[in-house]
C-alpha cells in the first residue's frame, strides 16, 4: 500500500492552494465512504503486521523472570564491575561472570535481588539481563588448576 498519511486519513491528496472553498453537494459520498473504509482496513492490517514484527525482534533477548526462583543459583555479569577490578589482571583475561550467587527475592518481571558478598560493592537489585542460570560442573570435570609438570628437573 503506497499512500500518504494525509490520503489515508482524508481520502484525497492534500491541496496546497489557499482559495475559498465553494459550498457544494458531493454526489459520490457512498463511494468515498467505501473507499475510506477500504484504505483504513488495509492500513490497519499493515500496521498490525509491522507491530508483530517489531514485537518479535524486541522480545528476542528478553527472558522471563518465571525461569528464576528464590534460592536458585545464578552467575552475575561483571560488565558494570570493571572499575572495581582495576589492577587485578588484563581485562581480556578477566572472567565475564562471577558467582554462583543465590536469588534472594524476585522484585518484578525483570528485576531480581541477589545475595551478594560484601566485597562486591554494588546494589543488590539487578536486571535479569545481567544474570544467567548457574550450571554446575560436569561430573569428572577438574575444579582447580592442574598440578605443575616437572620435566627434566624443571617446573613448568
Amino acid at each position: 500500500m503506497k499512500t500518504s498519511p494525509f490520503k489515508t486519513n482524508y481520502g484525497q491528496d492534500s491541496r496546497m492552494e489557499f482559495g475559498v472553498k465553494k459550498k457544494r453537494r458531493y454526489e459520490g459520498v457512498e463511494k468515498f465512504i467505501i473507499k475510506m473504509k477500504k484504505i483504513q482496513e488495509e492500513a490497519k492490517v499493515v500496521l498490525e503486521k509491522v507491530q508483530e514484527e517489531i514485537k518479535k525482534y524486541a522480545n528476542r533477548k528478553r527472558e522471563e523472570v518465571n525461569k528464576y526462583k528464590v534460592e536458585d543459583l545464578v552467575i552475575f555479569s561483571i560488565k558494570d564491575l570493571k572499575y572495581q577490578m582495576v589492577g587485578r589482571r588484563m581485562e581480556k583475561l578477566t572472567e565475564r561472570f562471577v558467582g554462583p550467587y543465590k536469588v534472594k527475592k524476585i522484585v518484578s518481571a525483570n528485576i531480581i535481588e541477589l545475595k551478594l558478598p560484601s566485597t562486591i560493592r554494588i546494589y543488590l537489585v539487578v536486571n535479569i539481563s545481567r544474570i544467567h542460570r548457574y550450571i554446575g560442573q560436569v561430573e569428572g570435570q577438574r575444579k582447580g588448576q592442574p598440578a605443575l609438570v616437572i620435566t627434566k628437573g624443571e617446573e613448568e
